[in-house]
């Protein structure tokens, strides 16, 4: 699918999960960044308590607390937040029983830890229920706080059940403040508002699981958004001279004459580094040929699709509004 084909206007939660390594937080952060653009104001959340934020955005750890900090092309702004189970459970007893004080007593005593152990699935309750609070929030002249929220999931394999509370917490609940707490979340992961967009390498376990994921995602009947192609390195040769390499059919010799004609290589030493340079020919041949399949591969899921580049000085602040660029030259943002 072309991603010049999406719309995400009416879209107000972005959810970003994909399979460890993908780069997951850095594609989360550049999409903030992109939606931030020309004036918009943005909450990047994360839930898993690695501070991956901070540490792309260069910031000390980020507390329970939404706050400023970057800048947008054009003016926006980005506000993250780290979301703290403990602190989001306190934010749900003051918000349902205004035992706000009663329930600090509890996490001392350690029963929070006890229930989200027992029920993990309130834990998920917890931390979606602070992002989805965010989502729905407004200011008093009537407008929503957010333009847009940015959420840093969990990993693919565990997206689905995270997103799909009401189901988790079927067995905890049947009614009251948690079943309803739990309604109203769901009630904006599975609307028109929201997307859960995949991060995957051209590698075949993280298509692999890709594919699984939105195939679970859309079971459960979750709104899948868009598939973000990251680290892609583009081809350093024509097609044919691939195709050629992979056949086998790369004249050593060829190349040989080619090298002593430039005057870049003599004797002995021309055929080493022929042959040296034609090793180097056939694995990226390989591995273009692999990316290439894995490409055809995600076409089967009928989502739109984000190239994002492999940055050669990795992932620092001018390399993530790099990545926000071009979301947002692909129309992703």
């Amino acid at each position: 699918m072309d991603s010049r084909d999406t719309d995400w206007d009416g879209v107000r939660l972005h959810v970003v999960t994909g399979k460890g390594g993908t780069g997951k937080t850095t594609v989360a952060a550049a999409l903030a960044l992109a939606l931030a653009a020309g004036g918009r104001k943005v909450l990047l959340v994360e839930v898993e308590g690695r501070q991956g934020i901070a540490q792309i955005f260069d910031l000390p750890p980020l507390p329970y607390q939404e706050r400023k900090i970057a800048v947008a092309p054009g003016g926006g702004d980005v506000y993250a937040l780290a979301v703290d189970p403990e602190e989001a459970m306190l934010d749900y007893m003051e918000m349902f029983y205004g035992m706000r004080r009663a329930g600090r007593a509890l996490t001392r005593m350690g029963i929070v830890d006890f229930a989200t152990t027992v029920a993990p699935g309130f834990r998920d309750v917890l931390v979606t229920g602070k992002t989805t609070e965010a989502v729905r929030r407004k200011a008093k002249n009537g407008k929503r706080v957010y333009d847009a929220v940015v959420l840093d999931a969990p990993p693919t394999g565990r997206i689905t059940r995270f997103l799909n509370v009401t189901q988790e917490v079927a067995g905890l609940a049947k009614m009251g403040p948690i079943k309803n707490h739990s309604d109203l979340v769901s009630g904006v992961v599975k609307s028109p508002e929201t997307a859960v967009h995949f991060v995957t390498l051209l590698e075949e376990m993280p298509v692999q699981e890709t594919l699984d994921g939105v195939a679970e995602l859309r079971s459960a009947g979750l709104p899948a958004g868009g598939i973000f192609l990251n680290m892609v390195r583009e081809s350093l040769l024509p097609q044919t001279a691939l195709d050629s390499a992979v056949k086998g059919r790369f004249d050593v010799g060829e190349l040989t004459l080619g090298l002593k004609a430039a005057g870049l290589a003599d004797g002995a030493d021309a055929t080493a580094v022929a042959e040296s340079l034609m090793a180097e020919v056939v694995e990226h041949a390989r591995r273009t040929e692999i990316e290439q399949a894995e490409r055809r591969s995600l076409t089967q899921v009928e989502l739109p699709r984000y190239e994002l580049p492999l940055l050669a000085d990795g992932v620092d602040l001018a390399g993530l509004y790099e990545l926000a660029e071009s979301i947002r030259t692909q129309g992703a943002a």
